[in-house]
């Protein structure tokens, strides 16, 4: 990749595709560009070094540069995504022209969530520029310069809203980071205290205050949270029945998956299936 942004050093646009179950390793991912990302299929929870957030299709991404993350299936379609990445010297005359406001604003947000109508034409626009960028023309950057600036001044007019984040007491160590990654790839299978701290290396006791202190919350919070999450999602983006769902989330039966998706969301697996149904 590092050899595409050689050969046009100011901007490189990719179109990535991987099963649902492919994690990203962890790596200096964005270099010394920005990234900007639109996802057409499946779903992924990324986790940073300060923050945690989900990302689904028809939502765009922006990312800075040096930013160390990974990635984990939360869907089980496929995922597929359009990247455009462009240099700090490539937006300057767009911070130019409109001041460093709207990139400032447009940077200090990490997933951007659109209306129907807006996805679409937001979608076309990423089509577009990967279109022309496989186009190889002598004048291409400059061409493709004039498109990602309407697309960035798309993307801040009409995001009705951003994606939840949830932020870290600390930033996260690889070893956590590591530990996060394996919590979303086994939570069905109830992963103890102990064998999560062998995956970070550590102790058990010392991974349990390191892991309080980064996350701002004990590991047991920690992993009822991601099952209760996956839930939410197998309710919103299936017909499985309430007791398949409580088997793939690691629940021994439906009435205990009731009691506890009641006791963090407020209502009952079936209830929130309803009332997400009827916003739909």
């Amino acid at each position: 990749m590092s050899k595409d942004i050689q050969k046009t050093p100011q901007i490189y646009i990719v179109r990535n595709k991987s099963s649902a179950q492919v994690p990203i390793q962890t790596t200096e991912m964005t270099k010394d560009y920005f990234e900007v990302g639109y996802i057409l299929s499946g779903g992924r929870k990324v986790i940073t070094t300060d923050k945690t957030y989900e990302a689904y299709a028809g939502m765009v991404g922006i990312t800075h540069p040096y930013i160390y993350h990974k990635t984990v299936a939360i869907s089980d379609e496929p995922y597929e995504c359009i990247l455009i990445r462009f240099t700090r010297a490539f937006a300057e005359p767009l911070i130019q022209i409109v001041g460093r406001t709207v990139v400032e604003q447009l940077n200090a947000q990490t997933m951007f969530i659109f209306s129907e109508d807006s996805q679409k034409k937001i979608a076309r626009m990423f089509l577009e520029m990967e279109e022309e960028y496989k186009k190889e023309l002598p004048y291409r950057e400059f061409i493709l310069q004039g498109m990602l600036f309407r697309l960035l001044f798309t993307v801040y007019e009409e995001k009705i809203s951003v994606s939840s984040v949830i932020t870290n007491n600390e930033s996260l160590t690889p070893p956590i980071m590591e530990a996060l990654v394996y919590i979303e790839k086994n939570f069905m299978n109830n992963p103890t205290l102990e064998e999560i701290a062998k995956v970070a290396g550590f102790s058990m006791a010392y991974f349990s205050r390191l892991f309080s202190a980064q996350l701002g919350k004990s590991y047991t919070e920690y992993l009822d949270n991601v099952k209760i999450k996956h839930a939410q999602i197998l309710l919103t983006q299936t017909r499985k029945t309430i007791m398949e769902i409580a088997e793939e989330t690691g629940y021994c039966h439906g009435n205990y998956l009731n009691s506890q998706f009641k006791k963090k969301v407020g209502m009952t697996p079936g209830q929130y299936r309803k009332k997400n149904r009827e916003l739909a």
